[in-house]
């Protein structure tokens, strides 16, 4: 589990921790990172400290998370080196801007940029579409995109194929709990495993359609209109900064032309 720095666990036994959670041997680890099975061996089980190099070369290789990079750091005796800064901070102004341009290049399709908890950061004019007739309760700020589609007083009563795409974000959601250890982030995945299924709008999930690349979002609007969409995620590249590392753009794209022709002319265009 992801800890404080103020509760770090020896360096050795977080690095095995995070070697088994990836369902390496070391020979296999030792192989990739291009160090001795018998030096890696030594460092996990804290008969040899590492340097602060290759500290940073074994989490590269492990792809620990650069929160979880920094507890290493300090479990080894050094300085953590991945800052964590605020959006509003002036020094993610590029950031910032980079985002808005992205979601308003996306209308009039709608797209919304998450954290790692998916609690909203932002979002375009169309993922307005979205929040209509959910519960002001899930639009409180700290908006949680995974709630809001999938709580009982939320999207999910708008979701036509909820069974299916709730076994697809749950199980989303499950793997980055495998992939990062968050006891928070695992904390949401029991909240939303646990949510009733009580899915009054949706039609009994089929098996996927031959035709179909991927798990749709199907919705009907309170007029009867039916749409249907896919989505895709993009992050940053190359991040040094904790937070601009786990943001998240999640862009949805219609799935067939009445989607689309609605949501062209919802925005005037």
């Amino acid at each position: 589990m992801t800890m404080s720095l103020g509760d770090v666990r020896p360096v050795g036994e977080q690095l095995r921790a995070w070697r088994q959670r990836r369902r390496l041997s070391q020979l296999e680890l030792a192989s990739e990172a291009d160090v001795s099975t018998r030096h890696l061996s030594f460092v996990e089980t804290g008969r040899s400290k590492p340097s602060r190099e290759m500290v940073l070369r074994l989490a590269e290789h492990l792809q620990v998370p650069l929160r979880d990079r920094n507890l290493l750091l300090v479990a080894a005796g050094y300085a953590p080196i991945y800052t964590e800064t605020a959006m509003e901070e002036p020094r993610m102004d590029a950031v910032r801007t980079a985002l808005r341009r992205i979601l308003k290049g996306h209308e009039p399709y709608p797209a919304v940029v998450v954290d790692r908890f998916w609690n909203l950061v932002d979002a375009n004019d169309a993922a307005r579409l979205f929040m209509e007739g959910v519960s002001p309760e899930l639009l409180e700020p700290p908006v949680n995109v995974l709630r809001l589609s999938m709580h009982p007083d939320g999207m999910a009563r708008a979701i036509l194929n909820l069974a299916e795409w709730r076994a697809h974000m749950i199980d989303r959601v499950r793997r980055h709990v495998a992939l990062t250890a968050d006891a928070a982030l695992a904390d949401l995945y029991r909240e939303l495993r646990d949510y009733p299924v009580a899915e009054p709008a949706a039609e009994p999930a089929p098996p996927p359609a031959g035709g179909e690349v991927c798990v749709p979002l199907r919705l009907r609007l309170e007029d009867g209109r039916r749409l249907s969409f896919f989505t895709t995620i993009a992050t940053f590249g190359t991040p040094v900064d904790i937070t601009v590392a786990e943001l998240a753009i999640e862009s949805f794209y219609p799935a067939d032309e009445e989607t689309g022709a609605f949501l062209r002319e919802r925005a005037g265009w």
